[in-house]
């Protein structure tokens, strides 16, 4: 007895997966995969993308105690998720991320969807995050100061209601201003802002 015929499957990363991890990583991501699949696949995938904390044979239970478990180290934990079984931990996870193919509960649950379906760009999310948390704490701090020094200004008498207002009108067309550039800055340094 011969075998006419053998079949060998195989896990086939993404393309742009080995490099948009390598990235995440480099940014200082602790990165961690939790699966559902078989122990040797997925041993094999997270040896191929650097990964060194991965998990097997993980129930949607198992992936949200694993969430819980990183919340309670004081960590905020980014998910991202494609499957049907990921809704609850995409819904426990601080900031949870459904790539542009993943099933409509997982993207229903999901803060963020990267519309792409690239996990090259996963990085790209990160940058746009933290610029866009930069420029609210700028514009905070703006209106804090000028609220700081023109109420007590304008209750005491010091200032016309008149300039107040301009004032005002200024104040708030500053930070609309400033906000806007995030509109043409782009991670990498290419753009302004």
């Amino acid at each position: 007895w011969q075998p006419v015929l053998r079949f060998e499957f195989d896990e086939v990363l993404r393309a742009d997966a080995a490099s948009g991890t390598a990235r995440l990583a480099a940014e200082g991501l602790a990165l961690h995969l939790f699966s559902g699949d078989q122990p040797g696949s997925v041993a094999a995938m997270a040896a191929r993308l650097g990964i060194a904390d991965a998990r097997s044979r993980c129930t949607p239970q198992d992936k949200l105690e694993a969430v819980e478990a990183l919340q309670r180290q004081g960590r905020v934990v980014a998910m991202v998720g494609d499957g049907i079984n990921d809704a609850p931990v995409l819904a426990r996870a601080d900031v949870s991320i459904a790539m542009g193919t993943a099933a409509a509960l997982a993207q229903a649950r999901a803060d963020v969807i990267v519309l792409s379906d690239r996990i090259e760009d996963l990085p790209v999310v990160f940058a746009t995050a933290r610029r866009t948390l930069a420029v609210v704490r700028q514009n905070l701090r703006w209106a804090l100061i000028y609220n700081a020094v023109s109420v007590p200004m304008a209750l005491v008498g010091w200032m016309p209601p008149w300039l107040a207002g301009i004032g005002m009108a200024a104040s708030s067309l500053l930070v609309v201003v400033n906000a806007l550039r995030l509109t043409t800055w782009r991670p990498g340094g290419r753009g302004k802002g």
